[in-house]
């Protein structure tokens, strides 16, 4: 424990960018376990406890303090670390944080992910007789139905409910002070970093409204809704937040989403995303970054050169649902009907009959659908 400086943890290469991640109101920065260690492959991850929480000490707020003393002291960790622009993702009131330094010190951020946040937290009432009563009874009763605020039924990380029993009292009311006099709503249109905003779709503290009213304000801000998770989304989907973190800070895949929607369409990428859950959102961020944001970004070959190759290979290898797919992206990136069945004709002489035969069905259903307007689509 420090004296005058935020305890933290720093994981990942002295020389790699750095990242600061903020924890919630009553949690400890534990809350990254999962996340951290796989951000600091290639980030300088430093992770930091609120006062009276966790390593932290008490008394580096009092009765009274505000969000901006918050993240002074987040600035001063910084300072101390010789980080001077870095990358930030925090959760509730560490992603009010994020967003106070997003308004107030734009020069100190490469980047803002607020999690489960809000630039409001539900006025000021509720927070002012949390304090009140944290003041008089302290932490036990509130820990107690820390499981029912943070995480779906049946969902539990002992550690954090253990980290919220154990924090200081008059540290904790003071954060509850600070969530109480929050309010960036008339703010946010000035925030210029570039900005990721992660909801967790069953959060009852948080709604996805409160991320959504951000995303709205904030110019080419970034929503994403995670599915079955709570108020504390890094701790119960670990995955899913991982994957849109690692999409925002690496830039990646956010240029392969725009080459996606550019060769398979809008509404077929909607479905997907759509259809998307923790168990898939791996999978989707790896198309996004690698097939969409390195492969088919390549100069090297033109895009129609890329759908004759592409329909080649999915003839070769039997994905006919893919090829129906590929048909309607070969359209989109200018090959004619007559090409394509030129491409499926080769496929006959060097992938067989059998193969081309039921390519040529499959295109042949596509083409068909484009005649009448019609389309399903799965797959990419």
């Amino acid at each position: 424990m420090t004296e005058t400086l935020l305890n933290h943890r720093a994981e990942g290469p002295v020389s790699a960018p750095p990242l600061l991640l903020g924890p919630s109101l009553g949690t400890s920065y534990a809350l990254w376990d999962t996340v951290a260690p796989e951000l600091s492959v290639t980030h300088r991850v430093v992770r930091w406890d609120l006062p009276g929480h966790g390593g932290s000490a008490a008394d580096l707020i009092g009765p009274g303090a505000t969000v901006g003393d918050l993240a002074g002291l987040v600035l001063a960790l910084a300072d101390s670390l010789g980080v001077e622009r870095f990358a930030y993702a925090g959760v509730s009131l560490g992603g009010a944080v994020g967003l106070h330094l997003a308004v107030h010190h734009p020069e100190r951020l490469a980047s803002l992910a607020a999690i489960c946040s809000s630039a409001h937290f539900n006025g000021s009432k509720p927070w002012r007789e949390r304090a009140a009563q944290v003041r008089a009874e302290g932490l036990e009763r509130l820990a107690e139905s820390a499981d029912a605020r943070w995480f779906t039924a049946g969902f539990t990380v002992p550690r954090l409910v253990r980290d919220h029993r154990d924090a200081d009292p008059e540290a904790y009311a003071a954060c509850c002070d600070a969530l109480a006099a929050f309010d960036l709503r008339d703010r946010l249109a000035e925030i210029s970093v570039p900005t990721l905003l992660i909801a967790g779709r069953d959060d009852p503290a948080t709604p996805p409204a409160h991320l959504r009213e951000i995303a709205d304000a904030v110019p080419s801000a970034t929503l994403v809704e995670i599915p079955g998770a709570s108020h504390l989304a890094p701790a119960q989907c670990p995955e899913a937040v991982l994957t849109a973190l690692r999409a925002h800070l690496n830039g990646t895949a956010g240029r392969g989403m725009e080459v996606r929607r550019a060769v398979l369409g809008d509404a077929h990428v909607d479905r997907a995303q759509a259809r998307q859950t923790p168990f898939t959102a791996r999978f989707q961020d790896f198309i996004s970054r690698y097939a969409w944001g390195e492969i088919w970004t390549d100069a090297t070959l033109s895009r129609r050169e890329r759908s004759m190759i592409t329909l080649t290979a999915l003839v070769a290898h039997g994905h006919y649902d893919e090829l129906a797919m590929h048909v309607r992206a070969a359209r989109r990136n200018g090959l004619t009907p007559e090409e394509i069945g030129a491409v499926l004709l080769q496929t006959a002489v060097y992938c067989g009959v059998p193969a081309a035969n039921s390519a040529f069905a499959a295109a042949q259903r596509v083409l068909a659908e484009e005649d009448t307007g019609t389309s399903t689509g799965a797959g990419e």
